[in-house]
């Protein structure tokens, strides 16, 4: 059976914000609206009350397609059905890995399944608060992973933030004093590699203006399957 990019969208939602028995997302952002050429969809917090996300999910049923790389009209009109101004509309592409990708040879990387990743346990980066690192090197929150690791620094990471039976969502990392040698590309391949046999999609989203991740999704030339466009409130976005 076919699946088509508005369907893909609909299963990373699923997989980012673990949808409830109601199919609502604990939160935060308050609106979730994904993107495609050929239609929306959209999931909504669960403190808003049930007549009100009716009717933001009536609106958004009822919405025209547009280009999916600009905030869709009913976002804004969704915001004033909130009755909250100050919320903030961001948005990025969203793309969906491959079954194969085809890696870098020169760059070695250091997957969760290898014997002696335990090693990087003591290599934690600044970024990640010790217990979360633990937990991620010893196959907890976070794993599978893939690292490149350079004078006993890591310096790439591509781990797995969200995950579920029918996909999972890429989390990469680089130092900035690495970007631009191609590491995020093959961590994020070793990582789909560890994955394929498991989870039918694979996800990789990011923002509108990290432009050097969109490179990343370009040189592994990953397929964009839309935009997903979040209303949130300005802490939210910190």
């Amino acid at each position: 059976m076919s699946i088509n990019d508005l369907d893909l969208l609909r299963i990373e939602l699923g997989v980012v914000w673990q949808l409830d028995s109601r199919r609502r997302i604990s939160g935060p952002p308050e609106l979730v609206v994904a993107a495609a050429a050929d239609g929306l969809a959209a999931v909504v917090s669960h403190d808003i009350p049930d007549s009100v996300v009716e009717s933001l999910l009536e609106l958004i049923g009822q919405a025209i397609p547009s280009d999916p790389t600009r905030p869709p009209a009913v976002i804004y009109r969704c915001r004033e059905l909130l009755s909250e101004p100050e919320l903030t509309v961001t948005g990025g592409p969203s793309y969906v890995l491959p079954e194969s990708i085809v890696r870098a040879d020169d760059i070695d990387v250091l997957t969760s399944d290898s014997p002696v990743a335990p090693r990087v346990q003591g290599l934690r980066p600044a970024n990640w608060q010790p217990g979360e690192w633990a937990e991620l090197v010893l196959g907890g929150a976070g794993a599978p992973w893939a690292m490149v690791v350079e004078r006993d620094r890591v310096v790439s990471i591509c781990h797995t933030p969200r995950r579920s039976p029918v996909g999972a969502e890429a989390g990469t990392w680089t130092d900035p004093a690495y970007r631009g040698r191609g590491y995020a590309a093959a961590t994020t391949a070793a990582w789909a590699e560890l994955l394929t046999s498991e989870c039918p999609y694979l996800f990789y989203s990011t923002s509108a203006d990290n432009q050097s991740s969109q490179r990343v999704a370009e040189r592994l030339g990953l397929h964009c399957i839309g935009w997903l466009w979040k209303l949130s409130r300005p802490s939210e976005n910190r």
